[in-house]
């Protein structure tokens, strides 16, 4: 426990140190009075921003003004990443200057390349020149940060067809609108989400299916939201499953029976919103004389830490196999996908989960996609393939942590079957 607080207080004191740096060097072109206060500044935002880390779980967030919070934690996550990168420059500047130095011991001075200027006009500094290329990507951070607040509510359809050899002839066509990760607990906006709702019946889905995450901890976070999600309808039905969220296991109780109470009024909210929740259960589907399956567990992550309550034991109670040539699953964690499904389920045709959001962060082009959160999940966006088995992953409706979307944009799921 002491290593680590001692690494931790000196990464602390070098991002600090190098930081410092470049925003002083930054003003010292400005007069006396104006750098000191500017250099004031700084500080004091400074001490906010690691404040609000450090006591974070003891700050009453839901007391705050939603416009107040967002900005502040949005600012505060730019500001503090801006820094990190900004020390990662810094230090490649000294890693260079190593170098050159140790050179210098074995060369000649007269052979030296000077290390210490860059051919401009003025002759710049490397040195002063990596301050302000330092400077460039931690401002440019903290911006793109800032302006990602704008972008949590730019709700996406994303739009595929997939084709199976398996799939009955009546459900051929079948529209299928997917949505995930509602966090109903981070939403400051009724008449946004209620924007989004209507997204979703626009696009006249069959049939419509959550894959959990419907708050962030407590059931109480979606009653606001209710009266919209209700409006959800579809001919086959709403469908949905449980995330790692929704059991509270994230929020300190006063009594395993409050955690309790919290579950069961989370499960009926849905039920009285005319979501059909799946829990560790399949239902059939029919059209005419042809059927399918969906399947819809309760939360299972294969990575550290997410509960394992799913039990595809128990949902595949009772399925008539010869009958059903087409089963589609509903996990809200990918990593459920090579963990179990397709190991021990390779007749799961579709599999649909969520969980992820895309880490609300990364770069979305024709053709290119990256997130941080690739590192963590092989399957984190979109849809994927190994065999005739496929996943898709929601990029999610909602936001958690981070009060925005920076590249990676909330998603509507439109997925028709051939």
């Amino acid at each position: 426990m002491a290593l680590r607080l001692l690494i931790f207080l000196g990464i602390f004191a070098l991002i600090e140190y190098y930081s410092f740096i470049v925003v002083r060097s930054a003003v010292r072109t400005f007069p006396s009075t104006a750098r000191t206060i500017a250099l004031t500044i700084y500080a004091c935002v400074t001490i906010a921003a690691w404040s609000g880390i450090f006591l974070f779980r003891f700050i009453n967030w839901p007391s705050i003004p939603h416009l107040v919070r967002n900005f502040y934690i949005a600012f505060t996550l730019g500001f503090i990443v801006g820094k990190l990168l900004v020390t990662l420059v810094m230090l490649g500047d000294e890693v260079r200057r190593l170098f050159v130095w140790i050179f210098s011991l074995f060369a000649k001075k007269n052979e030296i390349v000077s290390s210490t200027t860059i051919e401009t006009g003025k002759g710049i500094s490397r040195s002063v020149f990596m301050q302000r290329v330092a400077l460039l990507i931690g401002g440019t951070v903290l911006g793109a940060f800032v302006y990602g607040i704008t972008n949590r509510y730019n709700y996406r359809v994303h739009r595929i067809k997939l084709s199976f050899k398996n799939l009955p002839p009546a459900f051929k066509g079948l529209r299928i609108v997917q949505i995930s990760d509602i966090h109903s607990g981070s939403f400051d906006s009724h008449h946004a989400v209620e924007r989004g709702a209507r997204i979703v019946m626009e696009e006249k889905p069959d049939l419509i299916l959550f894959t959990g995450d419907l708050v962030n901890n407590k059931a109480e976070e979606v009653q606001p939201y209710t009266d919209i999600f209700s409006r959800l309808k579809a001919p086959l039905g709403v469908y949905s499953t449980l995330g790692n969220h929704d059991y509270g296991d994230y929020e300190h109780w006063p009594s395993a029976e409050a955690k309790a109470r919290n579950l069961e009024w989370l499960k009926q909210t849905h039920g009285e919103m005319g979501w059909r929740l799946l829990m560790n259960e399949h239902i059939i589907l029919d059209r005419g004389e042809d059927k399918i399956a969906l399947i819809g567990i309760e939360n299972w992550g294969a990575k550290a830490g997410f509960p394992k309550y799913g039990r595809m034991d128990l949902a595949y109670s009772g399925l008539p196999e010869k009958n059903i040539p087409f089963k589609i699953l509903m996990s809200h964690d990918p990593s459920h996908w090579d963990a179990q499904v397709r190991p021990e389920y390779s007749d799961i045709d579709l599999t649909l989960s969520g969980h992820t959001h895309g880490m609300q962060l990364g770069v979305e082009i024709p053709g290119f996609k990256w997130s941080p959160v690739q590192y963590i999940y092989k399957e984190w966006a979109g849809l994927y393939q190994q065999g005739s088995q496929m996943l898709y992953v929601n990029r999610g409706f909602g936001f958690l942590g981070y009060p925005g979307r920076l590249g990676i944009l909330p998603e509507i799921t439109v997925i028709e079957l051939a």
